[in-house]
């Protein structure tokens, strides 16, 4: 894949990523806030621990997608980007496109997969 090409595909999902953390991250605060003042939510208590254990679960793999990126770009930096971190073997460009922070080939990443199965 052409190396502006990957750089702007890495720039847009982190955008977007950065985008999705921030109305998590809000989403949180507005679900906090929700308390009244003994620390109990006035409608439901169960819904507003519910709701405040998801945008903390969606919150943690929002960061965990802004990591793969980062080593994406150390990876482009490095000038190893579109090689599998496990084989060195190349990485489709159309895998790429989908997803260009992936670290595997389609393959290796089914064979991790299954194996943490």
């Amino acid at each position: 894949m052409d190396v502006e090409r990957a750089r702007a595909l890495l720039a847009a999902k982190r955008a977007d990523l950065q985008t999705l953390l921030a109305e998590t991250e809000a989403a949180g605060r507005e679900d906090r806030s929700s308390e009244d003042e003994k620390g109990t939510d006035v409608a439901d208590p169960a819904q507003s621990l519910t709701q405040q254990g998801m945008d903390d679960a969606i919150a943690e793999s929002l960061n965990d997608r802004l990591a793969a990126l980062e080593r994406a770009e150390q990876r482009l930096a490095d000038g190893t980007y579109g090689r599998s971190v496990q084989s060195g073997k190349p990485i489709p460009d159309a895998r790429l496109e989908a997803d260009p922070a992936a670290e595997l080939t389609v393959e290796e990443a089914a064979a991790r997969e299954a194996a943490a199965q």
